[in-house]
């Protein structure tokens, strides 16, 4: 017997929450294209002290006026291989995290990334997609206008 799962019906882009990062309403494009989702980031640099490996980085305004850059160091992250939107493989640090959409925290891993040039600060990829949602491409914001209407 196929167990049936229930999707959510999610558009081509929303505003996400990241509530460990402490940052709301963040604009995201849902990219079916790419496999594993990304976060905008600056001043990404690997630490090694006393034998501890780290990361910081910058999270950037995301592209928002009134959210400001912030730091963040971790240990939690692993290098990947990651081919760009241009088709270039490049070595990347991921980290996990959690989102929040349609009321469901997610646990997702995102490639940090300087997305300067690209529209959103987030990407959204196949791998936190599958099994949860159903991309409706006429669609966008669902997950924020049900936050807001609850309100």
């Amino acid at each position: 017997m196929t167990k049936i799962s229930v999707k959510n019906v999610i558009g081509r882009k929303d505003l996400i929450d990241f509530p460990q990062l402490g940052l709301e309403n963040i604009e995201a494009k849902i990219d079916t294209g790419a496999y594993t989702s990304a976060i905008h980031c600056s001043q990404i640099k690997f630490i090694r002290k006393k034998g501890i490996r780290k990361i910081s980085f910058h999270i950037l305004g995301t592209h928002q006026v009134g959210v400001g850059h912030r730091k963040f160091t971790t240990a939690d992250f692993k290098e990947k291989k990651i081919r760009s939107s241009f088709g270039h493989v490049e070595k990347r640090f991921v980290i996990k995290t959690k989102i929040k959409l349609f009321d469901r925290v997610i646990r997702a891993e995102f490639s940090l990334s300087d997305r300067t040039e690209m529209r959103f600060p987030v990407l959204l990829g196949r791998k936190l997609l599958k099994n949860k949602f159903v991309v409706d491409v006429s669609l966008y914001n669902l997950s924020y206008n049900q936050k807001t209407s609850q309100l």
